[in-house]
């Protein structure tokens, strides 16, 4: 593996990359609402085309969010690491303290069986023609309609306002979860709440929805089809780093989302920021890479979560 020293200077450039397009984009959002398009057609093409660019951008403050979740992106400070991940997580309403729990689970326990942080599995007693119906239902919402983006809400939510006893009751990626995280997760909520409503009430509600509220629409769109692309129907067992998959790198997918393509390496060896993924690329063993790696496009890999959930019966006792 190549290893390079850690360069803060390339996150230092993406935050400001990262600050000028958003910035850009919420210009020229307003500035097509309100230029007077003699074609109509021309204008709602614009939009949507830049809309889609605004989902795909928040889903790119996602990342960043999840680099520091991980604490790389500002190694050598973890305060400065955990504001900044906070102020770009904002838009997207999620405190870094729940992210990183939930995430560091994800990582620990990755499909570890068939009931453990597998998206893409349903369990059941007895498979039966009406339940299949309903799982295959559930994901289809999940993954093609946004539900995967409200499942992700809901649980921010809940974990905001239950006790930490229960909280540990409910999902193990809590466990250790104190009254000060709560407190300090609810914190960063109202921080995200408050910078929605300080657009809404700098600039009105047009203004809003087309800087914020429509591209958190389209965020939860691209993020609920793309989250689980590269654990869809991968292996279920306690190599939980290897239960992944990578895609090629697509130049402008691959800029915009920080070579998250890069999957396989980053779950073997999370430690790696962002910029190395491409060039430390570690291929899976061959036993894992034979039964996961069964694409390398990205697009593929989308369309692939077409063919349903997995649905299992579990034994009878």
């Amino acid at each position: 593996m190549n290893t390079k020293i850690y360069k803060s200077s390339k996150n230092i450039q993406l935050i400001i990359e990262t600050t000028l397009v958003f910035t850009g984009m919420s210009f020229l959002s307003v500035y097509i609402h309100q230029f007077q398009f003699e074609n109509k057609f021309l204008k709602w093409f614009f939009y949507t085309v830049l809309l889609l660019f605004q989902g795909l951008w928040f889903y790119r403050l996602y990342i960043i969010g999840h680099e520091a979740s991980h604490k790389k992106l500002f190694k050598k400070s973890t305060l400065t690491n955990d504001v900044l991940g906070s102020v770009f997580l904002m838009p997207l309403v999620t405190p870094i303290n729940i992210y990183r729990k939930i995430h560091m689970f994800h990582h620990g326990f990755n499909r570890k069986d068939d009931d453990t942080s597998a998206l893409d599995t349903f369990t059941t007693n007895k498979i039966t023609l009406l339940k299949k119906v309903y799982f295959y239902t559930v994901w289809y919402v999940s993954v093609f309609f946004g539900g995967l983006f409200i499942h992700s809400l809901a649980s921010v939510i809940l974990f905001l306002f239950i006790p930490p006893s229960i909280s540990k009751k409910i999902s193990p990626a809590f466990n250790g979860w104190t009254w000060y995280d709560q407190f300090k997760a609810i914190a960063l909520f109202g921080m995200g709440i408050g910078f929605h409503y300080l657009i809404f009430y700098q600039f009105g509600i047009d203004v809003y929805l087309w800087v914020l509220g429509y591209p958190l629409l389209s965020f939860a769109w691209i993020l609920s089809i793309l989250v689980y692309i590269f654990h869809y129907k991968t292996t279920v067992g306690k190599d939980v780093r290897f239960n992944v998959r990578s895609v090629n790198k697509l130049p402008f997918f691959s800029w915009v989302l920080m070579n998250f393509n890069e999957h396989a390496t980053h779950h073997q060896y999370p430690n790696i920021p962002w910029y190395d993924l491409p060039v430390n690329r570690i291929e899976l063993p061959s036993e894992y890479a034979k039964k996961n790696q069964n694409t390398w496009n990205f697009f593929i890999a989308i369309m692939q979560q077409l063919k349903g959930p997995r649905i299992i019966e579990k034994d009878k006792k």
